[in-house]
């Protein structure tokens, strides 16, 4: 969501006057921080989730299903709820919270206190999510529902898609020819930060999605509903000037991607050196988490020909000029810039010796005089690197009332460039006054429609998160080819059909396949005998230690991985490869679980694993078969508004167990309607 100031937005005009204050300053405050924490060591376990929801208002005699802008009417009663929750009950209950989000639509909630390590905890996941989905729908206008719907399929149409209507001329930030300005959060920073992108972008944002050709699709298609003689604005023509692509679907505004819902998961390391280890660990796998929780196969209507947000919102943010996009020669900026600001992770940063140099194998553009500044500090050179390199965009929304500040105490300036670099995963070092540590977010998956999907592949990645770390796990390829699978993960049915690099042996120490894989005693290395299993997830590990042969790299790099099925990669291929599921079960044998919460956990699991092995569809799969079967469909790529109609109060009704869909969920799910959930 990124900071919520109280204060005057400054224009981009005035704003980029500051850019240069903004980033020297913000790197002193991360400086700062990293004298006072960079020895701190020992923080437990603490991590959480966040999940995105979107309020839908239904009307039964239209048949339509609106996107209801009531987000500050609907926060502000969560707020007293929660407020009063906490008054009026037991005093060890922490009560989640709720927050804004760009689209006005938009819900965001939190558990009111981190998880840790502890068994319990992880089992309590699923039931903290059902409590704040059922505490959001009793607070709401009796035909509006909260669901966890990645993108809303007619965002943007003709006609009316939100509640009330507003016309989309109206779009003073954005000047989208499909989005009305209301669509927007009203809080200053959001407009601010939509006017300012395209500002500084010198156009509107274009996204051209592909579009699924289905047997009475026009050929070419050229959409009618795009008013292309429109000129209320100046960059009314572009759409017409080829910004919209023929055979795609062409969208022009931030909020078709920040208006998308998400899951994402933040951990805190023991120190930064496991914080680094960890999230260099964590990036292969943000491809293959964002395509098992594909969920986002329509937009604007229309159906796409791929399965998943990540491109939508990459293009909706992208602030760069045609020079840093590379069309024109650098004059006027400093650096040609590869990627929108979100978009996948540009490095790896851990200083263990298994991260080759040539892993980073992209260009990478990064201020020089900020990395010397940090190497003259004394940081080292990935560290220094990453910070440079993410300093090299401009500060967007810029508060005139927080451009003087307190270096030793703030770090606001600091996150304005941190928090704007969204990207699969994010280095996340100390907030200042906190007794919070250095910490890692995961941040590709897709919203699912249930609480048991999120809580599932939650758990999931927690304990590999551990596995990592526990068993020196290697799952380092080219930074390219993670991008590269960060593009096929969003095909259409990628989950089950596509193929993705993948390393071949990750066992750090001279350990490959099945055959030699990690004893059920869990240990990385032989021992005489098993050690006493552990009653919580353990946050500290030693230092991984170099090869006894001192072998550090027995192969060349294009040896190291190869092509995979996502069910080689979950679910293993015989001897040659354990699989993700595999390492799970592993650490989880040295684990003190009893037999119900290992029942619990193997729910979980089984959903990954189906998922992998094409035996349960994803929720884009899911969605793309129902509108494609429903009645109404014309096999002409469209969405009408009663499929979305039926589609919303399907996906509601798969939530809360009154619908079945054993394509999607296990045959024994139980619904929000049984389960209300539980603190």
């Amino acid at each position: 969501m990124g900071l919520l100031y109280l204060g005057t937005p400054l224009t981009w005009d005035e704003a980029k006057k500051y850019a240069e204050h903004v980033r020297f300053h913000g790197i002193t405050q991360f400086l700062n921080t990293w004298d006072r924490l960079k020895d701190r060591h020992g923080d437990e376990l603490l991590w959480g989730d966040e999940i995105e929801y979107m309020v839908i208002s239904f009307d039964g005699d239209q048949k339509n299903a609106k996107l209801s802008l009531r987000q500050t009417e609907i926060l502000a009663k969560l707020s007293t709820i929660v407020n009063e929750i906490c008054v009026n009950g037991p005093i060890e209950v922490s009560v989640p919270t709720f927050h804004p989000e760009y689209g006005r639509y938009m819900l965001e909630s939190t558990p009111g206190s981190p998880y840790t390590g502890s068994i319990p905890d992880l089992l309590a996941v699923e039931g903290n999510m059902r409590y704040r989905r059922t505490l959001a729908r009793q607070h709401l206008k009796i035909n509006e529902v909260p669901i966890t719907l990645t993108s809303f399929p007619r965002l943007g149409v003709q006609g009316q898609f939100t509640e009330p209507y507003f016309d989309p001329s109206d779009a003073v930030s954005s000047h989208s020819l499909f989005l009305p300005e209301e669509i927007t959060n009203p809080h200053a920073r959001f407009p601010t930060l939509t006017a300012n992108i395209r500002r500084r972008r010198g156009s509107k944002v274009a996204i051209n999605l592909p579009l699924f050709i289905d047997s009475q699709t026009p050929q070419p298609f050229v959409d009618a509903s795009i008013p292309w003689n429109r000129s209320l604005y100046p960059e009314d023509p572009e759409a017409k000037n080829g910004a919209a692509l023929p055979n795609h679907i062409y969208l022009d505004a931030m909020g078709f991607g920040m208006g998308c819902c998400c899951l994402q998961l933040t951990f805190q390391a023991c120190n930064v050196s496991d914080a680094r280890r960890m999230y260099d660990g964590l990036i292969p796998l943000g491809p293959i988490l964002l395509a098992l929780t594909a969920a986002s196969p329509a937009y604007r209507g229309l159906l796409a020909d791929v399965d998943c947000r990540w491109n939508v919102i990459a293009g909706s943010v992208d602030d760069r000029t045609e020079e840093e996009r590379g069309l024109k020669p650098l004059k006027n900026d400093r650096f040609k810039i590869p990627k929108s600001r979100y978009d996948s992770v540009d490095m790896y940063i851990s200083n263990d010796w298994i991260n080759r140099p040539e892993y980073n194998d992209n260009y990478l553009p990064y201020d020089e005089n900020i990395y010397t500044r940090l190497r003259n500090h004394g940081l080292d050179d990935l560290l220094s690197k990453h910070m440079a390199h993410l300093f090299i965009r401009d500060p967007l929304v810029v508060f005139s009332e927080t451009i003087d500040q307190d270096d030793s105490s703030s770090t606001d300036h600091f996150e304005n460039i941190q928090s704007t670099n969204w990207q699969t995963l994010r280095f996340k070092p100390p907030p200042p006054n906190s007794s919070i540590g250095w910490r890692v977010e995961f941040r590709s998956m897709e919203v699912q429609i249930t609480d048991f999907e999120n809580a599932a592949f939650a758990v999931f990645i927690v304990l590999v998160s551990r596995a990592i770390l526990k068993f020196n796990l290697n799952f380092y390829i080219p930074i390219s080819k993670v991008d590269e699978n960060m593009q096929r993960a969003q095909r259409r049915d990628a989950a089950r059909s596509g193929k993705f690099y993948f390393r071949k042996d990750v066992y750090a120490l001279s350990r490959s396949g099945a055959s030699s894989a990690v004893s059920s005693s869990g240990y990385s290395s032989p021992t005489e005998s098993a050690p006493v299993k552990e009653k919580k997830l353990r946050n500290c590990f030693p230092p991984l230690p170099f090869p006894e042969n001192g072998v550090l790299h027995a192969r060349p790099v294009e040896e190291e991985y190869e092509e995979m099925t996502m069910n080689e990669i979950i679910n293993g291929k015989g001897d040659s490869f354990p699989g993700l599921l595999r390492l799970v079960y592993d650490y989880l044998e040295t684990l003190d679980v009893d037999q119900e919460a290992s029942a619990t956990i193997e729910k979980y699991v089984d959903l990954i694993r189906c998922r992998a092995n094409g035996s349960l569809q994803t929720p884009a799969t899911w969605i793309r078969n129902f509108i494609r079967s429903h009645p109404d469909y014309k096999h002409d790529s469209v969405v009408s508004q009663e499929i979305n109609y039926d589609l919303m109060v399907a996906i509601d009704e798969i939530e809360r167990g009154v619908r079945r869909e054993t394509d999607l969920l296990p045959g024994d799910y139980t619904g929000g309607d049984q389960d209300k959930g539980r603190l």
